[in-house]
Protein backbone atom coordinates (compact mmCIF):
# COMPACT_ATOMS: atom_id res chain seq x y z
CA UNK A 1 0.00 0.00 0.00
CA UNK A 2 1.35 3.61 -1.23
CA UNK A 3 1.02 6.72 1.01
CA UNK A 4 -0.99 8.04 -1.39
CA UNK A 5 -3.63 5.08 -1.30
CA UNK A 6 -3.10 5.12 2.92
CA UNK A 7 -4.29 9.14 2.66
CA UNK A 8 -7.26 8.09 0.30
CA UNK A 9 -8.78 5.47 2.91
CA UNK A 10 -8.66 7.82 5.45
CA UNK A 11 -9.70 10.40 3.29
CA UNK A 12 -7.16 13.24 4.63
CA UNK A 13 -8.21 15.88 2.67
CA UNK A 14 -11.70 16.24 4.65
CA UNK A 15 -9.69 16.58 7.79
CA UNK A 16 -10.22 20.08 7.56
CA UNK A 17 -13.40 19.62 9.29
CA UNK A 18 -13.03 18.07 12.82
CA UNK A 19 -9.57 20.33 12.64
CA UNK A 20 -11.65 23.38 12.09
CA UNK A 21 -14.02 22.82 14.63
CA UNK A 22 -11.24 21.46 16.79
CA UNK A 23 -9.36 25.00 15.98
CA UNK A 24 -13.10 27.05 16.57
CA UNK A 25 -13.65 26.07 20.30
CA UNK A 26 -9.84 26.05 21.59
CA UNK A 27 -9.72 29.82 20.64
CA UNK A 28 -13.32 30.42 21.63
CA UNK A 29 -12.21 28.62 24.92
CA UNK A 30 -9.18 31.43 25.16
CA UNK A 31 -11.93 34.15 24.46
CA UNK A 32 -13.95 32.87 27.16
CA UNK A 33 -11.75 32.37 29.83
CA UNK A 34 -8.57 33.68 29.18
CA UNK A 35 -6.44 30.46 29.56
CA UNK A 36 -4.37 28.76 27.34
CA UNK A 37 -2.43 25.38 27.28
CA UNK A 38 -0.34 24.56 24.32
CA UNK A 39 0.28 21.00 25.73
CA UNK A 40 -3.69 20.10 25.77
CA UNK A 41 -3.63 21.92 22.27
CA UNK A 42 -1.25 19.96 20.67
CA UNK A 43 -1.98 16.68 22.01
CA UNK A 44 -6.24 17.09 21.54
CA UNK A 45 -5.14 18.26 17.72
CA UNK A 46 -3.82 14.67 17.25
CA UNK A 47 -5.96 12.64 19.23
CA UNK A 48 -9.02 14.76 17.10
CA UNK A 49 -6.99 14.53 13.59
CA UNK A 50 -6.55 10.46 14.55
CA UNK A 51 -10.15 9.72 15.94
CA UNK A 52 -11.70 10.99 12.29
CA UNK A 53 -8.50 9.19 10.35
CA UNK A 54 -9.88 6.12 11.92
CA UNK A 55 -13.32 6.99 11.51
CA UNK A 56 -13.25 7.10 7.96
CA UNK A 57 -10.67 4.41 7.37
CA UNK A 58 -13.74 2.21 9.02
CA UNK A 59 -16.60 3.94 6.74
CA UNK A 60 -14.29 2.87 3.46
CA UNK A 61 -14.15 -0.97 5.12
CA UNK A 62 -17.36 -1.25 5.82
CA UNK A 63 -18.87 0.51 2.78
CA UNK A 64 -16.75 -1.93 0.63
CA UNK A 65 -18.01 -5.00 2.44
CA UNK A 66 -21.45 -4.42 3.15
CA UNK A 67 -21.61 -3.85 -1.02
CA UNK A 68 -22.74 -0.11 -0.70
CA UNK A 69 -19.01 1.16 -2.53
CA UNK A 70 -19.36 -0.49 -6.08
CA UNK A 71 -17.14 -0.26 -8.98
CA UNK A 72 -20.33 -0.16 -11.54
CA UNK A 73 -21.67 2.62 -9.88
CA UNK A 74 -19.10 4.17 -7.72
CA UNK A 75 -16.67 6.57 -9.46
CA UNK A 76 -14.40 8.24 -6.85
CA UNK A 77 -10.91 7.67 -7.21
CA UNK A 78 -10.88 8.22 -2.93
CA UNK A 79 -12.23 4.56 -3.32
CA UNK A 80 -9.21 2.30 -3.41
CA UNK A 81 -10.85 -0.38 -2.20
CA UNK A 82 -13.13 -0.28 -5.09
CA UNK A 83 -10.89 1.10 -7.70
CA UNK A 84 -7.22 -0.05 -6.70
CA UNK A 85 -7.80 -3.54 -5.19
CA UNK A 86 -6.19 -2.70 -1.55
CA UNK A 87 -7.34 -5.01 0.66
CA UNK A 88 -10.25 -4.42 2.97
CA UNK A 89 -8.23 -5.89 6.10
CA UNK A 90 -5.25 -3.17 5.33
CA UNK A 91 -8.36 -0.29 5.82
CA UNK A 92 -9.62 -2.02 9.06
CA UNK A 93 -5.82 -2.96 10.56
CA UNK A 94 -5.29 1.09 9.67
CA UNK A 95 -8.57 1.91 11.29
CA UNK A 96 -7.56 -0.16 14.82
CA UNK A 97 -4.52 1.13 14.72
CA UNK A 98 -4.94 5.01 14.33
CA UNK A 99 -8.00 4.59 17.28
CA UNK A 100 -5.50 2.39 19.49
CA UNK A 101 -3.11 6.20 19.52
CA UNK A 102 -6.04 8.47 19.65
CA UNK A 103 -6.31 5.92 22.91
CA UNK A 104 -3.11 6.75 24.21
CA UNK A 105 -3.35 10.26 23.59
CA UNK A 106 -6.90 10.14 25.05
CA UNK A 107 -5.07 8.73 28.51
CA UNK A 108 -2.43 11.70 28.77
CA UNK A 109 -5.57 14.28 28.13
CA UNK A 110 -7.74 12.23 30.57
CA UNK A 111 -4.80 12.15 33.55
CA UNK A 112 -4.31 16.36 32.78
CA UNK A 113 -7.97 17.19 33.10
CA UNK A 114 -10.43 15.00 34.07
CA UNK A 115 -11.26 11.11 33.64
CA UNK A 116 -14.25 11.70 32.46
CA UNK A 117 -12.92 12.85 29.52
CA UNK A 118 -12.64 8.84 28.84
CA UNK A 119 -15.48 8.48 28.77
CA UNK A 120 -16.70 11.26 26.33
CA UNK A 121 -13.71 10.20 24.11
CA UNK A 122 -14.66 6.55 24.30
CA UNK A 123 -18.21 7.14 23.00
CA UNK A 124 -17.33 9.52 20.28
CA UNK A 125 -15.09 6.53 19.08
CA UNK A 126 -18.06 4.06 19.88
CA UNK A 127 -20.34 6.27 17.28
CA UNK A 128 -17.68 6.73 14.95
CA UNK A 129 -17.37 2.79 14.68
CA UNK A 130 -21.37 2.59 14.61
CA UNK A 131 -21.63 5.10 11.91
CA UNK A 132 -20.84 2.78 9.27
CA UNK A 133 -20.52 -0.93 10.88
CA UNK A 134 -22.67 -2.84 13.19
CA UNK A 135 -26.44 -4.57 12.20
CA UNK A 136 -27.81 -1.14 11.30
CA UNK A 137 -25.23 1.40 10.47
CA UNK A 138 -26.42 5.04 11.58
CA UNK A 139 -25.07 5.88 8.03
CA UNK A 140 -28.21 4.25 6.78
CA UNK A 141 -30.86 5.63 8.44
CA UNK A 142 -32.19 9.35 8.13
CA UNK A 143 -30.11 10.30 11.45
CA UNK A 144 -26.97 10.35 9.88
CA UNK A 145 -26.78 13.95 9.19
CA UNK A 146 -28.02 14.26 13.14
CA UNK A 147 -25.11 12.26 14.56
CA UNK A 148 -22.75 13.62 11.98
CA UNK A 149 -23.14 17.31 12.98
CA UNK A 150 -23.79 16.56 16.58
CA UNK A 151 -20.85 14.85 16.80
CA UNK A 152 -18.32 16.49 14.91
CA UNK A 153 -20.10 19.96 16.03
CA UNK A 154 -21.39 19.76 19.26
CA UNK A 155 -19.65 16.91 21.08
CA UNK A 156 -16.17 17.69 19.44
CA UNK A 157 -16.60 21.53 19.93
CA UNK A 158 -17.60 21.07 23.61
CA UNK A 159 -15.10 18.49 24.58
CA UNK A 160 -12.07 20.76 22.85
CA UNK A 161 -13.28 23.47 24.88
CA UNK A 162 -13.38 21.76 27.86
CA UNK A 163 -9.49 20.46 27.06
CA UNK A 164 -8.31 23.93 27.32
CA UNK A 165 -11.03 25.77 29.68
CA UNK A 166 -11.13 23.09 32.09
CA UNK A 167 -15.26 23.42 32.45
CA UNK A 168 -18.38 23.91 30.53
CA UNK A 169 -20.74 26.25 30.31
CA UNK A 170 -24.41 26.66 28.26
CA UNK A 171 -22.85 29.00 25.74
CA UNK A 172 -20.18 26.47 24.69
CA UNK A 173 -23.11 24.15 23.12
CA UNK A 174 -25.10 27.43 21.82
CA UNK A 175 -22.21 28.62 19.92
CA UNK A 176 -20.87 24.81 18.58
CA UNK A 177 -24.62 24.93 17.02
CA UNK A 178 -23.42 26.70 13.57
CA UNK A 179 -20.80 24.19 12.75
CA UNK A 180 -23.41 21.70 13.14
CA UNK A 181 -25.55 22.83 10.40
CA UNK A 182 -22.36 22.83 8.45
CA UNK A 183 -21.33 19.77 9.23
CA UNK A 184 -25.05 18.09 8.96
CA UNK A 185 -25.17 20.12 5.29
CA UNK A 186 -21.78 18.79 4.23
CA UNK A 187 -23.49 15.50 4.91
CA UNK A 188 -26.39 15.68 2.81
CA UNK A 189 -24.75 17.25 0.00
CA UNK A 190 -22.37 13.47 0.45
CA UNK A 191 -25.53 11.61 0.18
CA UNK A 192 -27.47 13.45 -2.18
CA UNK A 193 -25.13 12.78 -4.69
CA UNK A 194 -24.88 9.43 -4.04
CA UNK A 195 -28.78 8.81 -3.72
CA UNK A 196 -28.81 6.52 -6.84
CA UNK A 197 -26.22 4.24 -5.08
CA UNK A 198 -27.63 4.47 -1.64
CA UNK A 199 -31.10 3.43 -2.56
CA UNK A 200 -29.85 0.32 -4.49
CA UNK A 201 -27.31 -0.11 -1.47
CA UNK A 202 -30.97 -0.47 0.85
CA UNK A 203 -30.24 2.85 2.52
CA UNK A 204 -32.81 5.10 4.08
CA UNK A 205 -31.13 8.89 4.21
CA UNK A 206 -32.50 11.82 4.49
CA UNK A 207 -31.68 12.56 0.61
CA UNK A 208 -33.68 9.55 -0.22
CA UNK A 209 -36.82 9.60 1.92
CA UNK A 210 -37.58 13.76 1.52
CA UNK A 211 -38.39 15.13 -1.85
CA UNK A 212 -35.93 16.98 -4.13
CA UNK A 213 -37.24 20.19 -3.39
CA UNK A 214 -37.33 19.69 0.41
CA UNK A 215 -33.72 18.57 0.12
CA UNK A 216 -33.13 21.60 -1.47
CA UNK A 217 -34.67 24.02 0.86
CA UNK A 218 -32.92 22.08 3.68
CA UNK A 219 -29.32 22.66 2.31
CA UNK A 220 -30.09 26.55 1.98
CA UNK A 221 -31.18 26.56 5.94
CA UNK A 222 -28.66 24.62 6.53
CA UNK A 223 -26.04 27.87 5.19
CA UNK A 224 -28.48 31.00 6.06
CA UNK A 225 -28.79 29.30 9.46
CA UNK A 226 -25.42 28.49 10.35
CA UNK A 227 -24.21 32.52 9.41
CA UNK A 228 -26.86 33.72 10.74
CA UNK A 229 -26.88 32.11 14.43
CA UNK A 230 -23.09 33.46 14.54
CA UNK A 231 -24.19 37.06 13.48
CA UNK A 232 -26.84 36.89 16.31
CA UNK A 233 -24.22 35.06 18.86
CA UNK A 234 -22.09 37.83 18.26
CA UNK A 235 -24.83 40.44 18.61
CA UNK A 236 -25.67 39.29 22.06
CA UNK A 237 -22.10 38.96 23.29
CA UNK A 238 -21.89 35.39 23.06
CA UNK A 239 -18.93 35.76 21.00
CA UNK A 240 -17.01 38.72 19.76
CA UNK A 241 -18.55 41.64 18.21
CA UNK A 242 -16.29 41.63 15.73
CA UNK A 243 -17.14 38.44 14.20
CA UNK A 244 -20.31 40.01 12.55
CA UNK A 245 -18.44 42.04 9.94
CA UNK A 246 -16.44 39.12 9.36
CA UNK A 247 -19.23 36.61 9.05
CA UNK A 248 -20.96 38.68 6.53
CA UNK A 249 -18.06 38.96 4.34
CA UNK A 250 -17.05 35.28 4.67
CA UNK A 251 -21.12 34.85 3.68
CA UNK A 252 -20.86 36.40 0.24
CA UNK A 253 -18.41 33.73 -1.55
CA UNK A 254 -20.00 30.92 0.70
CA UNK A 255 -23.17 31.83 -0.87
CA UNK A 256 -21.89 32.11 -4.12
CA UNK A 257 -20.49 28.16 -3.99
CA UNK A 258 -23.71 26.98 -2.66
CA UNK A 259 -25.07 28.47 -5.54
CA UNK A 260 -23.16 26.91 -7.52
CA UNK A 261 -22.88 23.73 -6.68
CA UNK A 262 -26.83 23.79 -6.17
CA UNK A 263 -26.55 25.12 -10.42
CA UNK A 264 -24.65 22.28 -11.39
CA UNK A 265 -26.96 19.66 -9.57
CA UNK A 266 -26.07 17.12 -6.96
CA UNK A 267 -24.86 13.46 -8.53
CA UNK A 268 -22.40 10.63 -9.12
CA UNK A 269 -20.85 12.74 -11.77
CA UNK A 270 -20.85 15.98 -10.06
CA UNK A 271 -19.41 14.70 -6.35
CA UNK A 272 -16.18 15.91 -6.39
CA UNK A 273 -17.20 19.49 -7.16
CA UNK A 274 -19.77 19.60 -5.04
CA UNK A 275 -18.20 18.06 -2.15
CA UNK A 276 -15.40 20.95 -2.72
CA UNK A 277 -18.43 23.47 -2.72
CA UNK A 278 -19.50 22.64 0.51
CA UNK A 279 -16.01 22.62 1.91
CA UNK A 280 -15.16 25.75 0.60
CA UNK A 281 -18.20 26.68 2.92
CA UNK A 282 -17.68 25.44 5.69
CA UNK A 283 -13.97 26.74 5.49
CA UNK A 284 -15.58 30.14 4.91
CA UNK A 285 -17.22 29.79 8.45
CA UNK A 286 -14.11 28.79 10.22
CA UNK A 287 -11.98 31.70 9.03
CA UNK A 288 -14.72 34.17 9.96
CA UNK A 289 -15.06 32.38 13.32
CA UNK A 290 -11.09 32.06 14.30
CA UNK A 291 -10.48 35.17 12.95
CA UNK A 292 -13.08 36.70 15.27
CA UNK A 293 -12.21 34.72 17.97
CA UNK A 294 -8.02 36.30 17.46
CA UNK A 295 -9.68 39.27 16.94
CA UNK A 296 -11.81 39.23 20.47
CA UNK A 297 -8.51 38.70 21.86
CA UNK A 298 -6.26 41.18 20.41
CA UNK A 299 -8.92 43.81 21.17
CA UNK A 300 -10.44 42.47 24.39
Amino acid sequence: MTITQFNRIVEIRTKIISMGTFLSASLFAAVATGTWSWPRFVVMAFAVLLVDMGTTGFNSYFDFTSGTDKAEYNHERDKVLVHEGVDPKIALAISLGLFAMAGILGLVLAWWTSWWLLVAGGICMAVGFVYTGGPLPISRTPFGELFAGGFLGTVLFTISYYVQALSIKLDTIIVSLPLMLLIALILTVNNTCDRVADKIAGRKTLSILLPERAVLVLMQLLVVGAFGLTIVYASLGLIPWITIPLAVVAFIPAWTSYKTMEKRGFRLETKGPSMGNVSQIFLFYCMAFVAGMVGGLLFK
